[in-house]
């Protein structure tokens, strides 16, 4: 694993070939946000920024989604997939914000955690975008890129959030994350760009080979010699 120092330059070099990297999740109050982050697992940030316009029009706080009807609701976020599950982790959520913070969003981990379908990563998106509270969400690229790179050696999101954590100074946090997200979306795909990659030069995979590695072809069976023809008499 890379140390501390070494972890911030690959960083800042990524910032550099990914500029203003920022959450694509559209949102203008930190409750938006957090609804939309719940509403971003196993889908696309544009398939939700599609569904929820509509959304925030209908429900605008968590006072009206924690009474808001299940049926209509699910209506509302249909698109973005498995909208029963989500559905209901909006409401739970909306109810434990009415009910413990007067509808207002917390800005600490531990309140935000403690509501029904937030985790670490979705209290993080909430932190540093919305609250002004420094935070790296661990998504599925973070964990792809940081291991790759050699950034963070682990699978557990939790785990790869204390080893980036640890060497980068809290202001660099958020942006840290949306840089990797973006990376790994636009370069460091499950199939990599590595000649796209301003880092390919100090990443781990890139040196061992495994980063663009293809698997290996199946040999072609031999071609069978053409038996002569007999000769007619």
């Amino acid at each position: 694993m890379k140390t501390a120092a070494e972890s911030r330059a690959l960083l800042r070099a990524l910032e550099q070939q990914h500029p203003g990297a920022d959450t694509e999740l559209r949102y203008s109050t930190p409750f938006e946000l957090l609804v939309a982050t719940i509403l971003s697992a196993q889908t696309t940030d544009a398939g939700v920024n599609a569904a929820t316009p509509a959304l925030f029009a209908r429900y605008p706080d968590a006072h009206a989604v924690a009474n808001a009807d299940p049926a209509a609701l699910e209506h509302l976020i249909h698109t973005t997939g498995f909208f029963r599950q989500k559905a209901r982790a909006l409401v739970g959520m909306a109810q434990g914000l009415v009910e413990r913070h007067g509808g207002a969003v917390p800005a600490s981990m531990e309140a935000l955690v403690a509501l029904p379908g937030v985790g670490r990563k979705t209290a993080n998106v909430v932190l540093g975008h919305a609250l002004g509270v420094p935070g790296l969400p661990v998504d599925r690229h973070v964990l792809r890129v940081a291991n790759r790179i050699g950034l963070a050696a682990s699978d557990d999101p939790e785990v790869v959030e204390r080893q980036l954590t640890a060497a980068l100074p809290r202001r660099k946090w958020t942006v840290a994350s949306d840089t990797l997200i973006l990376h790994g979306r636009r370069v460091c795909k499950p199939k990599p760009l590595c000649d796209r990659c301003a880092v390919r030069g100090g990443c781990d995979a890139f040196a061992s080979g495994a980063a663009g590695a293809a698997a290996p072809r199946k040999a072609a069976p031999a071609a069978r010699a053409p038996r002569p023809r007999a000769r007619r008499t």
